[in-house]
């Protein structure tokens, strides 16, 4: 298995879009776990926050998969899956939770599949996105902090004087400000994860690798000793 991308990280992040999601399918090898995540930012916050916990994802044979886009992921489910292979997780952004919901129906997790169902095979939704999640947990003042750290603000406060953005919520601001720029967007996936103090993590990022590590705890467990709940795809 390859290196993650936040060992590539900073300022000398690797392409993302296809190029991230090739790197990643070379790394599968024989992989235990494989994460399916819209792009490539969704990956950077996810082995992040591994790393911030002091997790090694490449060693643990943990692989977080771009998919380049929602509709994908039927594919993927389709093409990695199969009886007795990796377990499967996910993290999407609430405007395609139906995408995933559908995919996950066909590919056999079962029907009209709740949140909390969505959640329980192991696949998250961010409400209402990736960086929606980062800039509520940590709070517009200290998401500021970190630009200012990074050089960034004075370039904000500009964004702020634009007409369409004058006078709206600072939150809706800085969400803008974030996605207005695809490197940007990936830079601070990372900066905004390292700045969450560890009992503020999102919901999704949090529940997404907790399944995912309680999943290989149970998978390593003699027979007679696994969870029967056990997420379906465990190894």
């Amino acid at each position: 298995m390859g290196e993650s991308s936040v060992e590539r990280g900073g300022a000398g992040l690797p392409a993302g879009g296809p190029q991230a999601t090739a790197r990643a399918l070379a790394g599968l090898g024989d992989a235990r776990a494989i994460v399916l995540v819209e792009g490539f930012s969704d990956q950077i916050a996810l082995e992040t926050l591994a790393a911030c916990r002091g997790r090694d994802l490449v060693r643990e044979r943990v692989v977080v998969v771009p998919i380049g886009g929602a509709q994908a992921v039927t594919r993927f489910l389709t093409r990695l899956g199969g009886d007795g292979g990796p377990t499967f997780a996910g993290l999407c952004d609430a405007g395609e939770e139906p995408v995933f919901r559908r995919a996950l129906e066909r590919t056999g997790a079962g029907s009209s599949l709740t949140r909390a169902e969505l959640e329980r095979l192991g696949f998250y939704v961010c409400v209402v996105d990736l960086e929606d999640e980062l800039i509520r947990a940590l709070g517009p003042a200290a998401v500021e902090q970190v630009l200012e750290a990074e050089g960034d603000l004075a370039a904000f406060r500009t964004f702020q004087k634009q007409p369409a953005w004058r006078g709206r919520p600072v939150d809706a601001q800085l969400r803008r400000f974030m996605g207005s720029a695809d490197r940007r967007k990936l830079r601070y996936a990372r900066l905004l994860v390292e700045a969450l103090d560890p009992d503020r993590v999102p919901h999704p990022l949090e529940g997404v690798l907790g399944h995912v590590w309680a999943a290989l705890r149970n998978a390593d467990l003699p027979v007679s000793r696994r969870g029967a709940g056990a997420a379906p795809g465990s190894s």
